[in-house]
Formats: C-alpha cells, structure tokens, sequence
C-alpha cells in the first residue's frame, strides 16, 4: 500500500460545502493557508518516519482547489489495476479531479480500467469516493450512509461494478443533521471497526450493521457522538513498507479516546496522531480525508 496526498496550494473555508458539512467552522484564522501546509508537511513526514510509502502531488494555482487536500472523495484505486472517479456534491470541489494527478497515476502505475462515474454530476446524484463509503476490502464489503453526498443507487451501482456488497443505513449527528460522510463516523480495520453506533437510529439497521461486523471477526470499538464531533471516526488503517499496520487519526480524535479504547485498538496496531487543527476546522476533514489509497502495482 501506498498513500497519494495532495499538498494544497491554496486552502480556506469552501462555502459550497458548508452546506451539509456541519464540521466545518467559518472562524478567522490568520495565516490559514501557510498553517494548513504546514500542518500537511507534519502529517507526511510523521507517516514517512513510520516507512509508510506517501507520494505527495503539489496541487496547482488554477482552478482554485481550497479542498484538494481531500483527494479521497474524488479517487480511489484498487488492486485489480482500476481507477474509480465519482461524482461531487460541490460544483468547486469537482475541478479537483486535475489531470496532473491522473497523468501521474497512469505514468507510474499500471491501470487496467477505470470506472468513471463523474456523468451523474448531471443527475444531481452524487457519490463521494471513500469518503461516502467506507470499505473492507478483504471481505468485499461497502458501508454507505445515505445522504446527499452518496445517492443509494449509485452506491450500489457502483457495489455490483466493483463486486462489493452494499450495506446502506442511515445516521445523524448529535443535532439530527444527516451524516455527510460515512468515513467520519466508521472506520474498519483488518481486525477491528471504530463506529459511532449512537449515530444510528433505526434498530434494524444498527443490527444489521453489527451482526455483519460479527459475521466478519471485526470486534467493535464503540465511540460517542461527543467523539465522532472530535474525528474519531476519521480514522485509517494503513500498512508500511514492512507490512505493519498502524492507525491514523489526528490529534483531536487521539485527545476524545479514552484509555480502554486506546488499549483495545493497541492490540492490533499502534497510533498515529497527528495534529490538524486548521485542516479540520476550515475544511471539516480529518487525517482519513487526507489519504487516498494506492492499490496498483508500480508500473
């Protein structure tokens, strides 16, 4: 495994997300943008300290990209050399799919197909990478959270292109606003799943959700709506050149874990916290956003 991360050129507060981003915060933060690079460089060289493999893509002056630091909502590769494309809810977010990156993927990987999703923008039906979805891709399993930014039947248009199973639900915040992104409230790992149960209200589909969790040996980390507010559903398992597994997660989301949780997540891998505090409160991302997989083999 590999990580691509896009350094922003330039990063501020995107209105055209606030809309059903509630984790986003208009505050005044002098020097926002030489913070958020600053705080990007951090987070590469503590993930590079721990011989986790990170290509860093400089993002470009034009188009004007404020969330191109969250490259995992419009990409996602995966092992059998395909590269998805999926369709954004903000119509400034979609110039992020710049063909500078792509043109990198194809010159040092091998693809073999891609799954380009990107027409259904027209639709008005959305589906945002592995920020709407969160995957076990050793089981083949996709958890999706209904919303405006994952539409149920490309979900699972998607699922049976990429031979996933689907599992849909619905989740709420701690004020009743629908989750936007499954990943802020999920986050399975080979052996364990971080997830806000409370965020659920429907019984059946919590149930649902546990009895699969079960069904796939995942023991279940259960975190509070109070935690899920701080990212720490905003998680993720990565592997390092040695093939030893760690967690992501920033500082803020580390700070909410209480010692058991810690504990129980230490039995299969040690943290990684990493401090992003203008990142998540103009942009309403977290450690997780900022990381987009590479699957393919190196060309």
């Amino acid at each position: 495994m590999e990580i691509l991360m896009i350094r922003p050129y330039q990063f501020y507060f995107n209105t055209e997300t606030a809309s059903n981003n509630f984790f986003q915060s208009n505050h005044t933060i002098e020097n926002a943008n030489e913070l958020a690079i600053a705080e990007f460089d951090n987070m590469v060289k503590l993930l590079r300290a721990q011989k986790i493999k990170v290509v860093v893509i400089q993002d470009t002056q034009d188009p004007a990209t404020p969330d191109s630091i969250f490259p995992n909502n419009w990409l996602s590769t995966h092992p059998n050399g395909t590269v998805c494309l999926y369709p954004m809810f903000a119509k400034n977010r979609r110039a992020e799919r710049k063909s500078s990156v792509l043109d990198f993927l194809n010159k040092h990987y091998i693809i073999r197909n891609t799954v380009d999703l990107t027409s259904f923008e027209n639709e008005n039906k959305f589906l945002e990478g592995t920020g709407s979805m969160v995957l076990d891709a050793k089981n083949n399993i996709a958890y999706g959270c209904i919303s405006e930014r994952l539409d149920e039947v490309l979900f699972k248009t998607w699922c049976h292109k990429m031979n996933f199973t689907p599992i849909c639900f619905t989740a709420v915040d701690g004020n009743n606003h629908p989750i936007y992104h499954t990943n802020v409230m999920m986050c399975v790992g080979d052996h364990y799943v971080v997830v806000c149960l409370d965020s659920i209200r429907n019984e059946n589909e919590k149930i649902t959700l546990i009895e699969q969790f079960k069904s796939t040996h995942k023991e279940i980390i259960a975190i509070t709506q109070v935690q899920l507010n701080h990212f720490a559903g905003n998680m993720l398992q990565v592997f390092n050149a040695e093939d030893l597994p760690y967690l992501v997660l920033s500082q803020k989301a580390y700070d909410s874990l209480t010692d058991d949780q810690v504990k129980t997540i230490e039995k299969y891998n040690p943290l990684l916290p990493v401090p992003l505090p203008t990142i998540e409160t103009l942009g309403g991302g977290s450690a997780r956003c900022m990381m987009a997989e590479i699957y393919l083999t190196i060309g």
